[in-house]
């Protein structure tokens, strides 16, 4: 499974990084999984510079539908819609809380039919937590309920190779950390410092925990708001007490799980 950091930033605009994304590559040649996990702003034409076959995905997961983290599935849709050399056969599955297809809709009302047929067969699958669902290649994606919204998720990906979480947006939560243990890779926001701690984010003391309890082999963050030092986040997540692999995540950060 090879991911790949597409958007390693906040709502906050930023030059060098776009919103919330991720893009994992598994399966075998024959029935490859090209999944992205949400699709904030910036996150197409990001995947384009990377050099990365956006209009090849077939799965396209959804955390929760703050903006941040859904924003560019408008023109990914339109992209696919209209801006496609030769048209794609393949359906294009969308995985997300309980009510997408509610804001599909109103979102289809607002800026056209696309949004529910992005030139493609569109099967939208709504998870809540406790769910899941096979992809292809014997690739399973598992939902979490999180503390951030009324229906926001986490999610694992589960392969023979190896297993990748990622939180999504997510206050502190023992319980998620026990549901994450067996992941290899661990992708987790870590937006605020410790002493503008919320109940809706992570700061680097709560991701320690998250890690300790969760145990991956390797900690990546990302979503890391401009008040909290990006280049201090390693020695201030060992002092809460997780000394192991960690990641800052900047776009295009890729490794293989």
């Amino acid at each position: 499974m090879r991911v790949t950091i597409l958007g390693s930033g906040t709502v906050v605009a930023d030059a060098a990084r776009v919103c919330a994304s991720c893009y994992v590559e598994a399966g075998d040649s024959a029935h490859p999984v090209r999944l992205l996990l949400d699709c904030g702003p910036g996150a197409t034409h990001r995947m384009a510079g990377l050099g990365i076959d956006w209009p090849s995905l077939s799965h396209v997961a959804i955390t929760h539908f703050h903006t941040d983290h859904i924003g560019d599935l408008p023109y990914l849709f339109f992209a696919l819609t209209y801006g496609l050399a030769q048209p794609r056969s393949e359906p294009l599955a969308l995985f997300g809380p309980a009510g997408t297809m509610v804001r599909l809709r109103a979102l289809a009302d607002g800026l056209g039919s696309f949004m529910l047929h992005p030139g493609v067969r569109l099967n939208v699958h709504e998870l809540g937590g406790g769910h899941e669902a096979d992809l292809e290649s014997g690739i399973r994606i598992r939902a979490y309920r999180t503390l951030h919204t009324d229906e926001s998720i986490a999610y694992r990906v589960e392969t023979n190779a190896g297993v990748l979480g990622y939180t999504g947006d997510t206050g502190p939560d023992p319980e998620l950390g026990r549901w994450l243990r067996g992941v290899h890779t661990l992708v987790t926001e870590c937006s605020l410092p410790d002493d503008a701690a919320v109940d809706r984010h992570l700061t680097p003391a709560t991701v320690a925990e998250l890690a300790r309890t969760a145990a991956p082999e390797r900690l990546v963050l990302t979503h890391v708001y401009p008040q909290l030092d990006r280049r201090a986040l390693p020695s201030l997540v060992a002092a809460a007490g997780w000394t192991g692999e960690l990641i800052v995540a900047e776009d295009g950060t890729s490794f293989e799980v």
